[in-house]
């Protein structure tokens, strides 16, 4: 499975399956708390949804830099000449970013008003910060939904 934004979000993001999560929204200047839904169809991307105040803003995140790396690493020692050598050995490292995976959410309501998110996330898990066009900020948690 992936991990968000992803998910991000972002994973937001390992893996061939999607995955649904639960978003939490809260206002800087208020205690009041919004939800949100996020899906992850399992390459770095998905649909988003978020309702603030009776509004539904709704889009898609894409995943910009992944929660980890993974590479191939060889060396070894041959023996023979030119061509005509053998020997050696390789394996396959991954790195984890100590950031998380960072995905970006572009929404909209029915009467033109946008909403801009910046997600990073780690583990199936992540947190964030949406911006709407009057300049209101929001903080975001994001949590896989229960499965059933």
């Amino acid at each position: 499975m992936r991990s968000l934004l992803i998910a991000p979000l972002a994973a937001l993001l390992l893996g061939g399956c999607a995955t649904t999560y639960n978003l939490s929204v809260m206002p800087r200047d208020s205690g009041k708390l919004y939800s949100g839904t996020a899906e992850d169809n399992g390459s770095g991307e998905g649909r988003i949804a978020i309702e603030i105040e009776s509004k539904k803003y709704e889009g898609t995140w894409v995943q910009d830099s992944p929660d980890q790396a993974r590479g191939y690493v060889s060396g070894g020692i041959g023996f023979g000449r030119g061509r005509f050598g053998w020997g050696g050995f390789g394996t396959t490292i991954t790195v984890d970013n100590p950031r998380g995976a960072h995905a970006k959410a572009l929404l909209t309501a029915s009467d033109g008003s946008g909403l801009r998110c910046d997600f990073r996330s780690s583990q199936s898990r992540g947190a964030g910060v949406c911006r709407d066009d009057k300049g209101r900020e929001y903080d975001v948690q994001l949590r896989p939904a229960p499965r059933g």
